[in-house]
């Protein structure tokens, strides 16, 4: 690190090439922050960093695969290496293709959503934890949707997305334990909460969002600059707290 960037904070973001998670990394970078760049795919992490650092932003590239054991443990020594970690963003999952009614998704299909969207996270939070205990003001974001809201997807069914059987209950798990790390981390200072950027045009649903990446964004930066003592273990969007 040279002079100028010892006394930033920094962010990874996982699934940042693109999305809502290049927005998350931008808007990082607006707020102050050296963000990594978390991607798998090594020619869209390159073409992603290489983007955000020609618009300003202070950004480098993480090698990522939430999937994989040895990748996530590489990224957690590279962010060591590069002086620690103050924010952890969740972002990277995918849908894991149609159809999913339940009577046609296959087994297959549903360990591999839970496999990105769930293990994924609990592997990422578990090995970078340890740097973010160093933190002063350390912060987990979970990147959730209301498509995992028990709550609304009962009393709503047509506001939450079609039926699926793969993609949504990977969201509710998400909740789920993101409720359980609030639990076992009460009383230190990290905090860990989950939002929903609302329905954004992105790849995931071959962009028929109605909101742009960077709106979806936003409520992710707010969730990641929470003040000390803010609270942890909820689940928002940018209207305020949403159901479980």
């Amino acid at each position: 690190m040279t002079d100028s960037t010892e006394n930033k904070k920094t962010a990874l973001v996982t699934g940042a090439n693109k999305g809502i998670g290049y927005e998350i990394a931008a808007g990082l970078s607006r707020l102050g922050f050296r963000v990594g760049v978390g991607a798998r795919d090594a020619g869209r992490r390159e073409e992603a960093v290489a983007k955000l650092q020609a618009e300003g932003h202070d950004v480098f590239g993480v090698p990522l695969d939430v999937t994989d054991d040895a990748s996530v443990a590489a990224a957690a020594a590279q962010l060591e290496q590069e002086g620690g970690l103050d924010v952890l963003v969740n972002n990277a999952a995918i849908t894991g293709g149609m159809p999913q009614e339940p009577t046609k998704v296959t087994a297959e299909q549903v360990l591999g959503v839970v496999d990105t969207n769930v293990i994924g996270v609990i592997r990422v939070t578990n090995a970078m934890l340890p740097l973010l205990r160093r933190s002063p003001s350390p912060r987990i974001v979970n990147v959730s949707s209301t498509v995992g809201s028990l709550t609304l997807q009962t009393a709503q069914a047509d506001a939450v997305g079609p039926i699926s059987a793969a993609y949504s209950p990977t969201k509710s798990y998400l909740n789920a334990i993101t409720i359980q790390y609030a639990k076992e981390l009460a009383g230190t200072n990290v905090l860990i909460n989950a939002g929903c950027p609302g329905y954004v045009a992105t790849d995931l649903n071959n962009f028929q969002g109605f909101r742009t990446p960077e709106q979806g964004a936003a409520i992710f930066l707010e969730l990641a600059t929470l003040p000390d003592g803010g609270p942890s273990g909820t689940f928002r969007d940018e209207t305020g707290i949403q159901p479980w």
